[in-house]
């Protein structure tokens, strides 16, 4: 499939431009004429150097999205045509990717589809919840309220992703930077200070020579261990993404981890109660909107309790009594769900939960950099200054037999 800008004209002699994407240039000729467009020009359109990387290409940041979403409520709310509005936000908008979603959507608005369905087109970009919200917005004639909750619910996601890589990142930076400086010194420097013992001659002494035994195994087999590491790694991230059974499995022991899995827990409760309230209040029905919220969960324990959920609700049951019965979300969000349906201020009630568990992420996220920073400090400077201790060992005897 290749992209297409074009220029034709209507029967009441309007002249329209426009992007489609499709097999050839006599595809699109079609389309036009199907339209009741006689095409005038019709041209392969060239592509920017970098979107021949699949990096690049369709690569558009959640800062991004927000900026769009919050400027586009505004112009709307003053009342700006639609076609216009996307017209002004693909003029002005750096990141190539998303210039050229827009300026396709605004194609596809021009020619008769709701704003909904042109996002629908590009779900790398807008996903299912954004598309969803913008269909009840065009729906109600509140698209400025829906484009502001939608800005609003994607900074506090965005904060939150940042605030559980960070607790992710740390450790695990730590952990391979002690590894890399371990490994260096067992392949690089242990052996030449067994060089050096040899020529004093005798026994080495029992911690010096069980250091030179795993440098001497090291030597031998750390290129297969680098491989079979990296097996490991890609194999997991394979079977998570082909295998459905291992994917479960694994998110249900990453639940159940001693620290960590408190923490994704609180994660997971602060994206599920953000999301269903945004899309309660914005007038998505709830059985919708628990269909996005489980399939949006990122945890696949979380989304089989939430669809669960969604089955008893169909058949009229209450939402709080299949949450509480799953087993995954704490006691105090069922109570408080089951008090915002009593009430009739669900929306309402889930934003305080997800409020809450914002704040709770923050105190566990501090509470685990605390925690696990004088731990990788101490596992450092202990596993260096034992390979040290051990190499001088033999130094010191010497220095005994010589006195």
């Amino acid at each position: 499939m290749a992209v297409f800008t074009w220029e034709g004209r209507t029967r009441q002699g309007t002249v329209k431009k426009g992007v489609i994407e499709a097999a050839n240039e006599a595809t699109v000729m079609a389309q036009l004429r199907a339209q009741m467009i006689v095409p005038v020009s019709v041209k392969a359109k060239s592509k920017d150097l970098l979107e021949g990387f699949s990096l690049f290409k369709g690569k558009v940041k959640i800062r991004e999205l927000v900026v769009f979403t919050r400027q586009f409520a505004t112009m709307i709310d003053a009342g700006l045509p639609l076609v216009q509005c996307l017209d002004i936000q693909a003029e002005q908008q750096p990141n190539k990717a998303f210039q050229r979603v827009l300026r396709e959507t605004k194609s596809d608005v021009e020619q008769g589809s709701t704003f909904a369905d042109g996002l629908a087109k590009h779900p790398r970009v807008f996903d299912e919840l954004y598309t969803n919200l913008i269909t009840a917005g065009e729906i109600g004639g509140i698209l400025d309220t829906i484009l502001n909750r939608l800005a609003t619910y994607l900074e506090k996601a965005d904060s939150l992703r940042r605030k559980v890589k960070g607790a992710m990142v740390y450790p695990i930076t730590v952990l391979v930077v002690a590894i890399g400086v371990l490994g260096l010194l067992l392949v690089k420097v242990i052996p030449v200070f067994e060089r050096m013992f040899q020529d004093f001659g005798g026994a080495l002494p029992g911690p010096t020579q069980m250091v030179v035994n795993v440098s001497h195994f090291l030597q031998a087999y750390i290129v297969y261990m680098l491989i079979g590491l990296t097996a490991a790694v890609v194999g997991f991230f394979q079977g998570r993404r082909r295998v459905p059974s291992f994917r479960y499995r694994s998110d249900a022991l990453a639940l159940k981890l001693p620290v960590f899995g408190s923490l994704l827990r609180k994660v997971a409760v602060a994206r599920f109660s953000r999301t269903l309230g945004t899309m309660i209040s914005s007038g998505v029905p709830i059985l919708d909107a628990l269909d996005i919220c489980a399939r949006t969960a990122g945890n696949k324990v979380i989304e089989a309790a939430l669809q669960r959920t969604r089955a008893a609700i169909s058949e009229g049951r209450t939402i709080a009594e299949p949450l509480e019965a799953s087993g995954v979300f704490p006691g105090m969000v069922v109570q408080m769900i089951a008090v915002g349906e009593q009430t009739g201020a669900m929306d309402a009630m889930l934003s305080k939960i997800a409020d809450f568990y914002d704040d709770e992420v923050d105190t566990a996220v501090e509470a685990l950099t605390s925690l696990l920073e004088p731990l990788m400090m101490v596992f450092l400077g202990g596993a260096i200054g034992a390979i040290l201790i051990a190499m001088y060992l033999p130094i010191f005897k010497l220095a005994d037999n010589i006195k």
